[in-house]
């Protein structure tokens, strides 16, 4: 995101690290404080939690100190240190089955799974803190279902274990990491069966995030507000394969199992009001 530059906080004290630009100081989210020491910070991206609904549902507990406990570190250290800007990096899971699509940001919020819930609970959190104090300005992001690397390969989606999400599951079967790709349920009320998402490349995702900091800096009254990322398009788990298999030339094997625990048949987003708010698209 050019103009900006910061330090960065990871959910783990410690295990894995994530490629960071050289610009960025890695963290904790545990030890916020420490990290950060004297520095001064003018606003804070909270980008640090588990992500994956299967998983949420097996082992929630983790979700709720990571996704929680995690960002009331941040909150904590910021209301100390004055720094009173803040975009959140939710998910489109809080919508849960929508009654309709597209979803807007005025849908209903019905979460299906811990994942979901942590979520929501921080949102709910920002929108009590901005209510209290009307010098924090909050901007809440809901993710649809990012996708991709950077162009050059510099940076993207390597997970350690099984991926939890499509693509990097359907990459590691290009390249011969694994036999086949595992898809969760071909009975859903869509086109083919599978599950429709709305999926949004992450190099988009990141103007989003330049876009959500420029109004929280512009905007002095624009208390707690929730803004949808995604294309505006749904496409099914099968057609993403389909594609993948045309640009790479190969077939990607693939078998069909029992859906997963929490997921819901068919979600994307209208991007009307990202577009006009944030001038985004």
């Amino acid at each position: 995101m050019g103009g900006w530059g910061g330090v960065g906080w990871g959910r783990e004290a410690i295990g894995w690290t994530p490629q960071m630009p050289t610009a960025v100081t890695a963290g904790s989210i545990w030890r916020p404080a420490g990290t950060v020491g004297a520095s001064r910070f003018d606003a804070v991206i909270n980008f640090a939690g588990l992500k994956a609904v299967g998983e949420s549902c097996a082992k929630p507990l983790p979700y709720y100190i990571n996704n929680i406990l995690g960002t009331l570190n941040l909150l904590d250290v910021m209301s100390t240190r004055n720094c009173k800007k803040f975009v959140f990096s939710s998910s489109a899971t809080v919508y849960g089955q929508p009654e309709s699509v597209p979803v807007t940001e005025e849908s209903r919020l019905y979460v299906l799974n811990p994942y979901g819930r942590t979520k929501l609970q921080v949102e709910e959190m920002m929108r009590d803190i901005t209510a209290a104090d009307s010098d924090w300005r909050t901007i809440v992001l809901r993710y649809f279902n990012p996708v991709g690397a950077h162009p050059r390969g510099r940076l993207g989606e390597d997970p350690q274990g099984i991926p939890n999400n499509l693509m990097p599951f359907v990459q590691q079967v290009a390249v011969g990491r694994r036999k086949e790709l595992t898809v969760f349920g071909n009975d859903y009320d869509t086109k083919d069966g599978t599950g429709v998402r709305d999926y949004i490349h992450v190099q988009d995702l990141a103007t989003g995030h330049s876009a959500a900091l420029h109004k929280l800096f512009t905007t002095p009254d624009i208390g707690c507000t929730a803004y949808n990322l995604g294309t505006g398009k749904g496409t099914s788990v099968l057609e993403i394969v389909a594609a993948f298999e045309k640009a790479a030339g190969l077939k990607i094997p693939l078998r069909i199992a029992d859906r997963r625990p929490g997921d819901c048949s068919v979600v994307f987003t209208a991007t009307d009001k990202a577009g006009k708010e944030l001038g985004w698209k």
